[in-house]
């Protein structure tokens, strides 16, 4: 595996060796001590898997308290995938990442906790799967609006395109109301949350 920092150093790209002959292809997705030799130490808890058709918009989703690492790639199809830095202690605070993510290119990005999530499906359908470093929890859920004017994300989208949006992505917070929720959950007390 080749795993190289983008412009956020912590969101690191990878791409998989992947070998290939006429029967087909086989490569490696997950390895802990390839990651740990990249320095990312983790363990995962949950797999996710979903199905999208073109122009849906997921995102940007993050969890207020026990914030998700996610190892994302997609398996069937092309997504735009953007990452965002909501650790307000980072030097990268408020900025943003975005990578073609396909299967063709057969690219995976690690995001890692502290930061909101979303793509954009550029094929008529994509097949998206993750591993997560904790589960999912949906009351502690909260949603950036996608299009949100402080982040200016370039998705990419031409204007005559219609989105398809669920409805809390397309009432999605804005950035400043949830770095002003993380700042406030930053100074409160963790209390022991369960899935419920």
């Amino acid at each position: 595996m080749d795993i190289r920092s983008t412009r956020i150093p912590d969101v690191k790209l990878i791409k998989p060796t992947v070998f290939g002959d006429e029967r087909g292809f086989f490569m490696e997705t997950w390895n802990e001590q390839v990651f740990q030799d990249a320095d990312i130490h983790v363990s995962f808890v949950q797999d996710n898997h979903s199905r999208s058709v073109k122009n849906t918009l997921r995102g940007l989703h993050y969890q207020i308290r026990r914030p998700q690492g996610k190892l994302v790639r997609v398996t069937t199809g092309e997504v735009f995938d953007v990452a965002v830095d909501l650790r307000p202690d980072s030097a990268t605070f408020g900025q943003w990442v975005g990578e073609c993510l396909s299967e063709q290119n057969r690219h995976m990005l690690w995001i890692p906790p502290g930061f909101a999530h979303g793509f954009l499906v550029t094929s008529e359908t994509a097949d998206f799967e993750y591993k997560c470093t904790d589960y999912y929890a949906p009351e502690l859920e909260r949603t950036i609006h996608w299009a949100d004017p402080v982040l200016n994300i370039e998705w990419g989208l031409d204007s005559a395109i219609e989105l398809l949006l669920s409805e809390k992505d397309r009432v999605g917070l804005s950035f400043e109301q949830a770095a002003s929720e993380l700042n406030d959950y930053r100074d409160t007390p963790i209390l022991v949350e369960t899935l419920g």
